[in-house]
C-alpha cells in the first residue's frame, strides 16, 4: 500500500517566507531550507528579524491571503489523489497553512505550530516531532505504508532518503549535484508520470 509525501512550499505553493520578504523589502526574510539546512537555527533568525520590525503573525497572514498555488499543483494534486492516498508533510504551521490548504481543496497535512504572544507576535514554534518529515515516513512506513516523497529542500532529503522512491522538484543546482541519485524534475507533469508509474 503506497502513500505520497509532499513537501508544501516550493512544491505547491510559493515560498511563504520569501512573498513576505518581497512586501515587506526586508531581505533577510528571504532565507529558506533551500539556503539554510538548521531549521531552528532559520526560524529564530526569523524571529528575530520579524521584532526588529514590529512585525507579526496578522501581516505575516495577510500576505498569505493573497498566494496562490503554483500552476498547475491543484490540479496535479486532484490527479493523485484519484490514484493513491497523498499526505503533505511540511515544517510550516498550521497557522500559515489552513487558507493554502482551502485553496487546494484541504487536502490532509501535517505540520508545526506557531506560539504567538498578546501583541500577536511570533514568541516562538511548536514542532510536532524532530526531525519532523523523517519521523513522519517512517511512522507511516510501520503502519504498512511504502513511501513516495518529494520535496524541494534540505529539510525534505531524510524523508525522500528513507522512502522507496524520493524525487526533487524545483530544487537547487547545488542539491541536484549533491544527490544526483535522486531524479530532479521541473514540471507536475513529469512528477505526476514517474508517481503513477511507481503505483
Amino acid at each position: 500500500m503506497k502513500i505520497v509525501c509532499l513537501d508544501l512550499e516550493g512544491v505547491l505553493v510559493p515560498e511563504i517566507w520569501i512573498e513576505f520578504a518581497e512586501q515587506t523589502g526586508i531581505k533577510e526574510l528571504a532565507r529558506t531550507t533551500r539556503d539554510e539546512p538548521d531549521y531552528d537555527k532559520l526560524m529564530k533568525f526569523r524571529i528575530r528579524i520579524l521584532r526588529e520590525h514590529g512585525l507579526g503573525l496578522k501581516e505575516i497572514q495577510e500576505t498569505i491571503a493573497r498566494i496562490e498555488p503554483l500552476p498547475g499543483a491543484r490540479e496535479f494534486l486532484d490527479r493523485l489523489r484519484a490514484e493513491t492516498q497523498l499526505v503533505i508533510v511540511s515544517d510550516t504551521f498550521e497557522q500559515f497553512a489552513m487558507p493554502l490548504m482551502k485553496k487546494l481543496a484541504y487536502p490532509s497535512i501535517f505540520c508545526n505550530r506557531l506560539t504567538v504572544d498578546e501583541k500577536g507576535q511570533i514568541s516562538g514554534y511548536e514542532m510536532r516531532c524532530k526531525p519532523s518529515k523523517l519521523i513522519t515516513v517512517r511512522k507511516l512506513q510501520e503502519m504498512g505504508f511504502d513511501t513516495i516523497a518529494a520535496g524541494d529542500s534540505f529539510n525534505d532529503l531524510d524523508m525522500i532518503a528513507a522512502s522507496s522512491l524520493g524525487i526533487l522538484f524545483r530544487t537547487t543546482d547545488q542539491i541536484k549535484r549533491d544527490y544526483p541519485q535522486y531524479p530532479a524534475i521541473e514540471t507536475y507533469e513529469e512528477f505526476y508520470q514517474i508517481i503513477h508509474a511507481a503505483l
